[in-house]
């Protein structure tokens, strides 16, 4: 009989047909997964994992003729030898084929299912060439799962069970693989690679397209659990700053030094709460010089001193990109810090550069992955920037927004494209987390159009990318917002108002607007962004129009100023949360399930959500809407706090909603200064 398995004290491994599987305790109630086609497991593969495991208590395992068991806190996982009733043992489809169950009660959580009885198995290798393999990992579907997480996708989805995802890094479609399921789990894909996964009803897959091997976390519990273990194997984020929780002014573009401070003086004078504005792209002399023209911006180093003395940071614009006009280009060329290209030159994208008039320059983009040219990059931040002041940095483009996007084509300091390609965002926002430490900075956060597992480790904020400016969208996003929540990402933003266009004098647009800055106001980081007016050419000289508070009309401006007054009397309580998710990966804003995982309904709410344990937030999302249906949670008693009237959670009501006023109810009596005291 052959010895198929092998007990390693905290890990099981089953070895069969050259496929090693090794199942390994990772953290409480978790373990992390490995299964190499051939050869013996590899360990400096990029992944989201920390390197070094929390405890998570005693391993138990037992092993049999045709089975053995790992048992792990609250997950006991089976592997299955593949040896009874089958014809031929050693070729059986079912051979290592692993379920994952709850130890108090063998529930059934997810389990491996073969393709077919008997090739391909639940997991499956195609030779892609030099040892990589188009990998497969199949798994049971089970009818009426619904599945949340993944990062951030405009698809209008919050259950996202039928879907169709593709993990790959775009504008507004941001790639985490972290899927927390209401059945009692939560599985992380710690693989960077390009690919998809399919949450089919008929199974569940995940595919890498190119790498070397399979690689996931997967662990037990409710979803509020499953945050929590995750931020514990993955890292926590730091503390949010305490300035960042207020208003962040933001529009496409203040385009010198004089615009730029006269909008922070208009705060000021209108006695408006002000925390960050930020100064946008082509501020820059070229493209990669990462520091300010002074024919546009004379002395930086004095509007830092000015915005200081007013209590205003601000952030500016960086990008990951190098123009060949940029000093930098060759110096980095020559060393070797650019994403390489398996054929042609190194050229990326094209993007306008200062210069070169209606024509655009072939950029590339440094090489994030690697140690040295992250450490080139923040050299030249420090010089152009953080010596002048700045410590908050905006990374546009961090996908990196690639043209075409064919990451089969690059060769990254980690490994090929298609291998790591999604870890990019990550690494780029290490580049500015590593700097500010070694400087010594303590209050850090970065904010990033995209991102990766573990990337909330490194103070890197996330927003929602360049999205449409109606109602459709602004529905969409409460959804991408939530998910983005069961990703392991705190920190998260949309432009409020959306990024591609509106009118400031259309009364339709205003309305938008209005009810986008009420959603804003209670999402982590509350930040007014876009490109108001028709489409421009995009060249260095672009402008939007105006997109200040005060840009909207006398009605809109008074119902906006007082949000931003509700803001800075909630940003206590706002605090309280950003040290809650630091301190256990519970995040700010939270789907209803997430606090009332016993109250079946509360998981087929889509259009509401929790800021905290204690407010319950219901945005209006239909034009012209004065009224809507909330649904008030069961196992607790809530309060408009609107009218103080009172209700049973466990009921739908229909609550008033002005254009004023975005329905809100408080939890069991909570106290939140949510009216205005007159």
């Amino acid at each position: 009989m052959p010895q198929y398995f092998r007990d390693l004290g905290t890990a099981l491994e089953w070895r069969a047909r050259g496929e090693t599987l090794r199942v390994e305790a990772w953290g409480s109630d978790g373990v992390r997964v490995r299964a190499t086609p051939a050869g013996p497991l590899l360990d400096d593969l990029p992944g989201a994992l920390l390197g070094t495991p929390p405890d998570g208590g005693a391993v138990e395992i037992k092993i049999s003729e045709h089975h053995a068991t790992l048992v792990h806190g609250a997950l006991t996982v089976r592997i299955d030898a593949g040896t009874e009733g089958a014809l031929t043992p050693e070729l059986g489809a079912t051979a290592g084929t692993l379920t994952f169950t709850r130890t108090e009660d063998g529930t059934e959580l997810l389990a491996e299912e073969p393709a077919h009885f008997w090739w391909p198995g639940p997991r499956l290798a195609t030779a892609t060439g030099n040892g990589h393999h188009r990998l497969e990992q199949r798994f049971r579907a089970y009818r009426g799962e619904r599945l949340y997480g993944l990062g951030q996708h405009t698809h209008g989805m919050l259950d996202q069970k039928g879907a169709v995802i593709d993990l790959v890094q775009r504008n507004a479609e941001v790639t985490i693989p972290l899927l927390v399921s209401d059945r009692g789990y939560g599985l992380l894909w710690n693989s960077p690679a390009i690919g998809r996964v399919e949450l089919a009803e008929t199974g569940t897959r995940w595919v890498s397209d190119s790498a070397r091997q399979i690689d996931y976390w997967i662990t037990a519990g409710k979803p509020a659990d499953v945050l929590r273990r995750y931020a514990d194997v993955t890292g926590h984020s730091p503390e949010l700053p305490e300035w960042a929780s207020g208003f962040w002014q933001c529009k496409l573009r203040y385009r010198t030094q004089e615009e730029l401070l006269e909008v922070a003086r208009e705060y000021r004078r209108r006695g408006l709460p002000l925390s960050v504005i930020v100064c946008d792209f082509f501020h820059w002399t070229h493209l990669g010089e990462w520091k300010f023209d002074p024919a546009e911006w004379p002395d930086p180093a004095a509007m830092v001193r000015e915005l200081d003395e007013m209590g205003v940071k601000l952030m500016v614009s960086v990008w990951p990109s190098v123009s060949p006009a940029s000093e930098n280009y060759h110096p980095m060329l020559n060393q070797g810090l650019f994403v390489g290209t398996e054929f042609g030159p190194m050229a990326h994208a094209d993007w306008p550069d200062k210069g070169l008039g209606a024509y655009s320059a072939q950029v590339a983009f440094y090489d994030a992955t690697n140690p040295e040219a992250r450490e080139y990059v923040w050299d030249r931040i420090r010089c152009g920037y953080h010596d002048l002041g700045i410590t908050v940095f905006w990374l546009d483009a961090g996908e990196p927004e690639l043209k075409p996007g064919h990451q089969y084509n690059l060769r990254y300091h980690a490994g090929p494209g298609l291998e790591v390609g999604n870890l990019y965002p990550r690494e780029n926002a290490r580049t500015v987390h590593d700097g500010l430490r070694a400087a010594g900075e303590t209050e850090i956060i970065s904010l990033n159009r995209s991102s990766w597992a573990g990337a909330q480790r490194y103070g890197a904020a996330l927003w929602s990318g360049d999205i449409g400016t109606d109602f459709a969208t602004l529905r969409t996003q409460i959804k991408a917002g939530l998910n983005v929540m069961m990703s392991g990402i705190p920190w998260w933003t949309t432009d409020i108002g959306g990024f591609h266009g509106g009118d400031p004098d259309d009364p339709a647009y205003r309305e938008v607007l209005v009810r986008w800055f009420q959603y804003g106001t209670f999402c982590p980081l509350f930040r007014l962004h876009g490109f108001r007016g028709d489409e421009q050419v995009l060249e260095p000289a672009m402008t939007g129009l105006a997109n200040e508070v005060w840009s909207y009309g006398e009605e809109a401006y008074e119902i906006l100023a007082g949000h931003l007054r509700l803001r800075e009397r909630l940003r206590p309580y706002v605090m309280e949360q950003m040290r809650t998710a630091s301190e256990t990966g519970v995040p700010p804003m939270r789907p209803v399930f997430l606090e009332f995982p016993d109250d079946p309904a509360a998981w087929r709410v889509e259009d509401a959500f929790l800021l905290g344990p204690d407010l319950l937030v219901a945005p209006i999302t239909e034009a012209g809407a004065r009224e809507r249906d909330v649904h008030l949670p069961a196992g607790a008693r809530w309060t408009d706090a609107w009218t103080g009237e009172e209700h049973d959670g466990g009921r739908t009501v229909t609550v008033a909603a002005p254009l004023d006023r975005i329905p809100l109810f408080l939890r069991d009596g909570a106290q939140l200064s949510v009216r205005e005291e007159t």
